[in-house]
């Protein structure tokens, strides 16, 4: 604020700088469009590690792509992913459980439990219910165990009134990562196990003989031995720690943990028996008139609930990578996504029809166009030589733009599922070459050459020639190579658009993911520009700002040229933004850059020197 003079003197005030920074923005998050085992379908998901992935998406499984490609661009140095996870439409089911009530004397189905995503994942979740709450005849716990029974979720006062802060539909929902549930009926779900009637104040005589059975495992023991127990239990909770140690102390069968981790739980009145097992089979049964006369059988169930009925869907064809722009499917779920630089499809290399694979590259280009991504394709699968390589190129003709770049050929590496070696399409380790350089060196250095070697790679399944790289770089196809004492490697940095023939200005693909870089970043960090004033002064400040972003990058390196003058400059004035720009709220900023293009052609001339030279 201005500073009030009020005596003679010095003042000092704080002025805001003109200067608005540009910041950078990203240049190597990757996004995977494709099947996985498991995950939200249609749903960006941005992942910082593989085993991100494992927990979010199911990890390795021999009918994904993505999956080995993820794996792939995090060990080449990848650090940022976006996986969209896609299926044949119509196909993939999830995994479901009905629970039922018993309160109303009949049995009927109150809520209806599902996975929370498609895949037969969902097989091996199991959900516990107890009463055992603050109010227990009105609410209940739920949780969520899987196959092993490690409890995953847990929710706990829960209610079936819709009006309550505590409704099981509203919170679980709104807080499981593995589950949805829909209430169906009136009443409260059945307890997991067996549970008592309740009790009156006074216990019943506890000195009686007792069978119980756990699956076909029958025992007998006493219930209360005042000369081995001490005292007699003097309300429920006490009780229930007495049947517990009884319980836990029987034999159990050969390899089972059905009696020594068996969990007795007092609420309220009742008492509640669990097997401790996750096997829907092992209910707790106790027979005989003593048990009848304690109550012990009022309500029997599973120690867990298991919900079955998964299916995965089926890999996604061609349209459902491709997706629709309405529904936010397949590619399309990317366009409200910020900050995804490059765009890799696995999926690809494995069809048959080159059509198939053109379709998509295709719709995967104008989206790389419109977003300012761009695409690393895999040669198909079928390119089993140089010269099908030579002889396919040129159905890639209809997609030969410049935000995209073609590699071959496919990779040979161990496979974690199996120890064999398999081959798999290079894009994922590419991506992950492309990251790593860009945080060594920086967007303008092409991620090629002796650098970018590719890690895990035990062999290319195509060894070529320096001969034969000569036949393919003209044709805009970049070779992967291997070489003595450095390994398999990229060697080439070509954009589809590269190809001699094409004599294209976006050639290389640094120089475009430059551009794009400069691109974004500028937009970004422009957006003040909108509403204010178009006057000398603002156009000024636009000089100011974007002249200092890329003297950030001059200084890094990124353009050539001796001085700024000679590697960037930035326009906006009155020769740029005419009277008429101005009169439609038109304001017009003219960039130049000179990015530094790769040196594909390294020349050593040598000359003998005839006669000699004293030393």
């Amino acid at each position: 604020m201005p500073t009030h003079t009020a005596y003679p003197g010095v003042y000092v005030e704080e002025l805001p700088s003109s200067i608005r920074s540009i910041t950078t923005v990203t240049t190597s998050v990757t996004a995977f469009v494709g099947h996985t085992r498991r995950g939200p379908l249609n749903h960006p998901v941005r992942i910082t590690s593989f085993a991100d992935f494992e927990r979010r998406f199911g990890g390795l499984t021999s009918r994904s792509p993505v999956a080995y490609a993820v794996h792939q661009f995090f060990g080449n140095g990848g650090t940022v992913a976006v996986i969209v996870r896609v299926a044949r439409a119509g196909t993939g089911k999830e995994a479901q459980v009905t629970l039922e009530s018993t309160e109303g004397h009949s049995e009927c189905p109150v809520l209806e439990v599902h996975a929370k995503e498609p895949g037969i994942w969902g097989d091996g979740l199991r959900v516990a219910v107890d009463h055992d709450t603050p109010c227990p005849d009105e609410t209940f716990d739920l949780q969520v165990l899987d196959a092993h029974g490690s409890a995953r979720e847990s929710f706990s006062g829960l209610s079936m009134d819709p009006g309550d802060g505590r409704y099981a539909e509203t919170v679980i929902n709104a807080g499981s990562a593995l589950i949805r549930v829909a209430v169906v009926g009136e009443g409260r779900p059945d307890p997991s196990g067996t549970v008592s009637k309740a009790f009156h104040r006074e216990l019943p005589d506890l000195n009686v003989e007792l069978t119980v059975k756990i699956g076909e495992v029958e025992r007998e023991f006493t219930l209360y031995d005042p000369d081995c127990d001490g005292p007699a239990p003097c309300d429920v909770t006490e009780l229930a720690l007495l049947l517990e140690h009884k319980l836990r102390s029987l034999p159990d069968a050969p390899g089972k943990h059905a009696f020594a981790g068996t969990q007795v739980t007092a609420f309220g009145r009742r008492i509640q028996v669990v097997a401790g097992s996750t096997d829907p089979d092992d209910v707790v049964r106790f027979l005989g008139e003593c048990a009848n006369d304690l109550g012990l059988e009022a309500s029997v169930n599973p120690p867990v609930f298991a919900l079955c009925g998964g299916e995965d869907g089926d890999p996604p064809g061609p349209r459902d990578i491709i997706g629709s722009e309405a529904r936010k499917s397949g590619l399309q779920a990317l366009r409200d996504v910020p900050d995804v630089n490059l765009l890799a499809l696995p999926e690809l290399a494995s069809y048959e029809s080159t059509d198939d694979i053109v379709t998509v590259l295709s719709a995967a280009e104008r989206l790389c166009t419109e977003r300012r991504m761009f695409l690393l394709a895999d040669a198909p699968a079928a390119w089993g030589s140089v010269d099908a390589a030579r002889a396919g190129i040129g159905a890639f003709d209809p997609v030969r733009g410049n935000h995209s770049a073609l590699y071959f050929p496919h990779l040979q590496l161990t496979d974690p599922l199996t120890g064999r070696l398999r081959s798999f399409p290079p894009c994922g380790a590419i991506a992950g070459v492309i990251a790593r350089t860009d945080g060594e060196r920086g967007v303008w250095k092409a991620p090629a050459g002796t650098e970018a070697r590719l890690a895990g790679v035990h062999a290319l399944t195509v060894k070529l020639t320096d001969r034969e790289n000569g036949l393919l770089n003209p044709l805009g196809i970049n070779c992967l190579r291997t070489f003595p004492m450095v390994g398999p490697l990229v060697w080439g940095a070509r954009t589809l658009a590269g190809a001699d023939a094409l004599d294209s200005e976006w050639k290389y693909v640094p120089v475009r993911r430059l551009a794009l870089h400069v691109e974004e970043s500028l937009l970004r960090g422009l957006q003040w520009v909108v509403f204010e004033p178009n006057n000398e002064q603002l156009w000024q400040q636009i000089r100011l700002n974007a002249s200092a972003y890329l003297h950030s990058l001059f200084e890094k390196g990124a353009f050539k040229g001796g001085t700024p003058r000679q590697a960037y400059f930035v326009k906006c004035d009155k020769d740029t933004t005419t009277e008429a720009d101005i009169e439609n709220g038109i304001v017009n900023v003219v960039v130049g850059i000179a990015p530094v293009k790769p040196a594909e052609f390294v020349i050593v001339k040598i000359q003998q020197l005839a006669g000699q030279f004293d030393l």
